[in-house]
């Protein structure tokens, strides 16, 4: 018996946010492993008689080791035919999905991928932040704000520099240490949001500067799981609002 495994994107929470595709497969699935960030509303498109096992996974919460978890891949792939690894958002972004191919393959199995959409990119666009915006900003970066070592990543350090909006996945825990890298490149002023449990019910956020952002984080009781926008984007539909409600605004600042 062939068995595959499917590496699936879940989306960024909101349930209607995953692919056709991924609900094609985690119908037909014998096995499914999911992440602590997967919303538990999407099983229910899973059979009945599908092994749904919680494999958590998440920064502080790691309900299995990644070691584990592959074993667990080999284990039920013996066994049976569809085995779905459902992950948060979408795997090959910071999902460490690689190890997880390979794990499979040495083991004789096949192994697709399913795409899904990052929280990278449909948390801030949920909050009206846009990644690009012509005449702001050319480029976006997408780093981890820890490396598997446990130090910032040197790319945070080359981020502050740029002109780039920056989009931080797993940083909360280095936010303070993170300030300062940007306050050393001379963006103390620089918009900052931060939305935890973006695209679900449970969403909240907070916006400020370089300068003040870990106070109003703190003080808003904003934890993990969160991204860090850094960049003029966050203000720009701020100060669209701001045109609408107040007509004279324009004019005043043309």
């Amino acid at each position: 018996m062939e068995s595959t495994l499917y590496l699936t994107g879940a989306g960024p929470g909101d349930p209607e946010l995953i692919t056709l595709k991924a609900i094609r497969v985690l119908k037909k699935a014998d096995v499914i492993l999911y992440d602590a960030l997967v919303n538990e509303e999407l099983l229910s498109y899973a059979s009945p008689s599908a092994l749904k096992v919680f494999v958590g996974k998440r920064f502080g919460c790691h309900a299995l080791s990644q070691q584990e978890i592959n074993l667990l891949i080999i284990e039920y792939g013996l066994k049976h035919r569809n085995i779905v690894r459902l992950k948060g958002g979408d795997p090959f972004v910071f999902g460490r999905a690689q190890e997880e191919i390979d794990t499979a393959r040495s083991a004789g199995m096949r192994v697709e991928v399913v795409p899904g959409i990052s929280s990278a990119l449909a948390v801030p666009a949920g909050s009206m932040i846009p990644l690009t915006c012509r005449g702001v900003n050319e480029s976006f970066w997408v780093a981890t704000g820890t490396t598997k070592s446990g130090e910032i990543s040197s790319d945070v350090y080359l981020a502050a520099k740029s002109s780039a909006t920056i989009v931080l996945l797993m940083a909360m825990s280095k936010l303070e240490q993170i300030v300062d890298i940007f306050i050393e490149a001379g963006k103390r002023n620089c918009p900052v949001a931060i939305i935890q449990d973006g695209t679900t019910s449970r969403q909240k956020s907070v916006t400020g500067t370089i300068n003040d952002i870990a106070l109003k984080a703190a003080y808003a009781g904003i934890t993990n799981p969160a991204i860090i926008i850094i960049g003029e984007v966050v203000n720009i539909n701020a100060v669209d609002e701001m045109v609408r409600l107040h007509p004279d605004y324009a004019r005043q600042t043309a």
